[in-house]
């Protein structure tokens, strides 16, 4: 039975409240503070600061409630502060906070293996490595995938984000912020063309016919039979929450299967629930090779992996996959309650549940739009609480990054926390708690709403 906001208690009122001085003094002074301390290279969207969150809320020192629509990047996804989170973090913390598993193992370790196994797609025999990032997971999937096939070339696609890593960066599309002179970046990657159903030259491809383009190109450009690995988002995220069409990612496993291709189904945002399946692959019934992991994998606490076929990751040596912090015990009592909670609230429910009543309000909204001869919402996409917004030039699908920036501005001073990403910088992303109220996330919605009306 899916879990509503009922039945779920928090610590936190479940309201939005701004005053008027927003960002309020404290702010403004950890922000002179921060300027004196942190390197001007990490960047925050959000100029305030946070004291609480619980739910779907996050409270700042200056007293402010806003609505969460980020969740740390779909990281919070059962809540910033979820009782059984909490609670297995003290009682590991009481115990010990590290000891490396590569040196004295512990028993949390193995049963968050145990778990991943059970969860990720796929009944045949599996191995799991964890480790702290998604990063760090993706870096060691393609480690894994080089070593098992003794092949070096790895294919990514267009408008994919893999993370900030030399590896991880080559695997990345976009330039600015991520790219831009931090090169020269690891070889032998090779970027062939996504499925992009809103942005196609030709509107009527089937995802099975992309998926042949990209193919074709591999072959003409690389060879199938020196490609390690094909590794892909397999509903992109910071590219712009871009959903291939249907018999996409099918055709390219079944390819990849029959080339012995490695196939990794990069999921560190797209998975625990996220989509309202336990991964995004699951829509398609698409079987990784292996798939990574991070971010709503443990409450908030740090921690990734990499679940994957028992004979590749079996294939590489003792001590060739590890980490000082891998599998850290907190974050494995964390990743234990989290998927514990995932459950108990059937989380896929309620992603599924968020999907009807967020699309139901943005639909009604591009439609007003439209009659109004402001038809800015080029895009309506996503699966389950991993939905987005592209905003366009009334009228045309040139990008409006400017409307998009002017939007979230207007949102956070209303009191609404909301994520923008995309190639082009035009998409909204919202990204909820799963775990959020009918209510509140209806308040939040009606805050964007207006929004784009006032900027359109």
């Amino acid at each position: 039975m899916t879990a509503t906001a009922h039945d779920i208690t928090f610590r936190l009122e479940q309201k939005r409240r701004v005053q008027a001085d927003f960002p309020g003094p404290k702010s403004i002074a950890l922000t002179e503070r921060r300027k004196a301390v942190v390197a001007a290279g990490v960047a925050s969207s959000v100029p305030v600061y946070v004291a609480d969150a619980d739910g779907g809320i996050i409270h700042d020192v200056d007293g402010n409630s806003f609505i969460d629509l980020g969740s740390g990047i779909a990281v919070t996804s059962v809540g910033a502060s979820d009782p059984a989170v909490v609670g297995a973090v003290k009682e590991a913390v009481e115990h010990f906070t590290h000891t490396c598993f590569m040196v004295t193992p512990y028993e949390g370790y193995v049963a968050v293996a145990e778990q991943l196994n059970r969860l990720t797609p796929g009944d045949h025999e599996k191995r799991t490595v964890l480790f702290n990032s998604g990063a760090e997971a993706v870096e060691n999937a393609v480690k894994v995938a080089r070593l098992a096939t003794g092949r070096d070339a790895v294919v990514a696609f267009d408008h994919a984000y893999h993370g900030r890593t030399n590896l991880t960066m080559a695997l990345t599309a976009k330039a600015m912020p991520y790219k831009t002179n931090f090169g020269p970046f690891a070889p032998e990657v090779y970027r062939m063309p996504m499925s992009y159903p809103f942005r196609e030259e030709n509107p009527s491809i089937t995802g099975a016919e992309a998926a042949k383009r990209a193919i074709t190109m591999i072959e003409k450009q690389i060879g199938g039979e020196s490609v390690a690995a094909i590794i892909i988002e397999p509903i992109q995220g910071e590219g712009g929450f871009i959903v291939p069409a249907d018999g996409f990612l099918p055709a390219l496993a079944a390819w990849a299967k029959e080339k012995g291709i490695v196939f990794i189904a990069d999921e560190v945002q797209s998975g625990f629930c996220r989509t309202g399946e336990w991964f995004a692959v699951n829509h398609e019934g698409v079987v990784p090779d292996i798939i990574t992991m991070a971010k709503g994998i443990a409450g908030g606490m740090p921690l990734s992996a990499i679940t994957g076929r028992a004979d590749l990751l079996d294939a590489v040596h003792p001590g060739g996959l590890g980490g000082t912090y891998g599998g850290n015990p907190v974050a494995c009592a964390a990743a234990l309650a989290s998927i514990g909670s995932m459950e108990e609230y059937d989380l896929n429910g309620r992603a599924k549940h968020i999907e009807e009543l967020a699309t139901g309000r943005l639909r009604e909204l591009q439609a007003e739009l439209a009659a109004s001869g402001k038809s800015v919402i080029g895009d309506i996409r996503g699966r389950g609480a991993m939905l987005a917004i592209e905003l366009v030039q009334a009228g045309s699908k040139e990008p409006n990054p400017e409307l998009t920036k002017a939007v979230a501005a207007a949102c956070l001073k209303e009191g609404v926390i909301i994520l923008t990403c995309g190639t082009y910088g035009n998409v909204i992303r919202l990204l909820p708690p799963l775990v959020i109220g009918d209510e509140l996330l209806l308040d939040g919605l009606e805050v964007l709403a207006a929004a784009i009306k006032a900027h359109a």
